[in-house]
């Protein structure tokens, strides 16, 4: 990875950097991985499987905004998205899904693809989200499998490395600082940031807020976590290629 720092543009913007970060690593669960057998297959069959595809995919943010649907409050433009190349239907979904309360950099309508340099940092991120969504749904054991997807930048990103690990932007527990930022800096029509993660404290994260800055997407390993017991470290195995 290479860096250069530019000047900032004053205020309380970020210093930029142009970034070359090569092979980043970001972790999706298998059921959403391309030309993976779709749960729907499990609970329909023949016509009523097409009928529960049809409905699926009409309810889709992804496939409706590439329709050139607008929801109300919706801040993505479908002609961001990405056409024509690998992993095409990867790289949209991640701007086009979101919750409510947005993630780190992401706020509600935008999302943004987030990917770790290093995979350990990736799997870090992982196990802290979905051990709280298992917390939340009373469970203590599970066992998921993610698909690794490698991607490569070389862009100019807001670069908060540098940022005190107390400052809110980088709060363990609170995105309302983080979001405020993004909301800003999308303002300014900025490309993303590269900041240090929040739950690898070696680790360096990368949040692009273009969709076709997300260049070289492939496949990487497949990997199983298993969740065991409160307190007890999850176990990562590699099983190979999907």
């Amino acid at each position: 990875m290479s860096l250069k720092k530019t000047p900032s543009r004053g205020g309380n913007t970020p210093p930029l950097s142009f970034v070359e970060a090569f092979n980043t690593a970001r972790l999706i669960p298998s059921q959403y991985s391309p030309n993976e057998s779709s749960v729907l297959a499990d609970v329909a069959r023949g016509e009523d499987l097409r009928k529960a595809f049809d409905f699926d995919n009409a309810t889709n943010d992804r496939l409706l905004l590439e329709a050139g649907f607008r929801p109300e409050f919706d801040s993505i433009d479908e002609r961001e998205f990405v056409h024509g190349i690998p992993y095409a239907s990867v790289i949209n979904a991640a701007y086009a899904h979101y919750t409510e309360e947005g993630n780190r950099f992401s706020v509600y309508g935008r999302n943004a693809w987030y990917a770790g340099l290093e995979l350990a940092t990736s799997q870090a991120e992982v196990i802290f989200h979905k051990t709280i969504e298992l917390h939340e749904m009373g469970k203590v054991t599970q066992e998921v499998t993610y698909d690794e997807y490698l991607a490569d930048f070389r862009c100019d990103l807001h670069d908060l490395r540098e940022l005190s690990a107390k400052s809110s932007i980088l709060s363990p527990s609170s995105y309302k600082g983080s979001q405020k930022l993004a909301e800003n800096l999308f303002a300014q029509r900025s490309l993303g940031l590269i900041y240090p993660s929040v739950r690898d404290h070696n680790g360096v994260c990368i949040a692009c807020f273009r969709p076709a800055l997300v260049t070289n997407v492939r496949k990487g390993m497949t990997y199983r976590f298993r969740w065991i017991a409160m307190g007890v470290p999850v176990e990562i195995e590699a099983i190979g290629k999907r």
